[in-house]
This record gives structure tokens, C-alpha cells and sequence, in this order.
């Protein structure tokens, strides 16, 4: 008896392999009862220094605080941008949900410090973070560690931000 091999290129690999890890990931998660009561702690806590609206949760991660300050960094930005489009255009458009979420608006429905974390720290985010708890069970894939800096990671903020206030 022959048995044939099926060949996949190397993105569809990549692919079954991310899909692989999200349910298994998904799979080994907490249980409902401990993140049900983070979700009802986070939705009490509020930080006077986030966007209006932004629950001040900050997220798991190495960023406690930042201060984007009120203008936005031009060149900061170029480099953000840079940045986005070599490590996360490949999953993440504006204004369209792709393999991970639409960020158009992200700087107002998330504090800084959590966005920053969400880039440097996603596995643990998903794990311990509700709201990326949240958005791992609805895009059942694993957003991937880039091995970005605390500076890159700054400067995408800041890219995210000047999209965000052209909209």
C-alpha cells in the first residue's frame, strides 16, 4: 500500500502550527470561576491617567507605567510604523480583523502600559490577563512573541497612537 505525503508550504505550516498551540493553549486555561471574578475586579478598577473609557488594567508584563504625553512623536512614530510593518502587519490591520484582532482605535480601548505588555509579554498576557484571555478564545491563535524592545515596543505604541488620532 502507497501512502502519499501531503506537502504544505511554509505559511500554511506556520498556520497549523499557530492553530495547534491556540487550542492547546485555550485548552490548558484556567476555569471559568477565576476569571469570571478577575473580569468583575478589572471592570471595577479605574485609572485616572488612561483614555476615557480605558479600564486601567495594565496587564502581566515588564510595563507598569508610561506617559505618552499629549503630542504625538513624529519621528518615534516612523520608527513605530517600521517596526509594525516588518514584525506585525503580517497578522494585524487596522481596519479589518485578520489573524488577530482590527487595531484601528486600540490607544482608546486599552491603557498604554497594557498595549505595551500585550507586544513584549502575549503568552503570559493570555494566560493571566482576562481581556487577552478574551480575544485568545474569539481569534483561537496565540499572538507571537517578537522579541521586540522596550523601545520598540514604545514606538509602536506611538504609531498606534497617530493612527488612532487621524481617525
Amino acid at each position: 500500500m502507497e501512502l502519499h505525503r501531503i506537502k504544505f508550504s511554509k505559511s500554511w505550516t506556520c498556520f497549523f502550527l499557530a492553530l495547534g498551540v491556540s487550542v492547546l493553549s485555550f485548552s490548558c486555561s484556567s476555569d471559568n470561576k477565576t476569571e469570571t471574578s478577575n473580569s468583575a475586579n478589572t471592570t471595577a478598577n479605574t485609572n485616572t491617567s488612561a483614555p476615557a473609557g480605558v479600564v486601567s488594567e495594565k496587564g502581566v508584563g515588564p510595563v507598569d507605567e508610561v506617559d505618552p504625553g499629549a503630542g504625538i512623536d513624529q519621528a518615534l512614530a516612523e520608527k513605530g510604523q517600521a517596526i509594525f510593518e516588518a514584525k506585525c502587519s503580517a497578522c494585524h490591520k487596522f481596519d479589518q480583523r485578520y489573524v488577530g484582532p482590527a487595531l484601528e482605535g486600540v490607544t482608546e480601548r486599552r491603557h498604554p502600559a497594557w498595549i505595551m505588555n500585550m507586544i513584549m509579554n502575549p503568552e503570559e498576557m493570555t494566560k493571566k490577563d482576562p481581556v487577552a484571555k478574551k480575544l485568545l478564545a474569539e481569534y483561537m491563535t496565540q499572538m507571537v512573541f517578537q522579541d521586540v524592545s522596550r523601545d520598540e515596543t514604545r514606538a509602536i505604541l506611538e504609531y498606534f497612537r497617530q493612527v488612532d488620532s487621524r481617525n
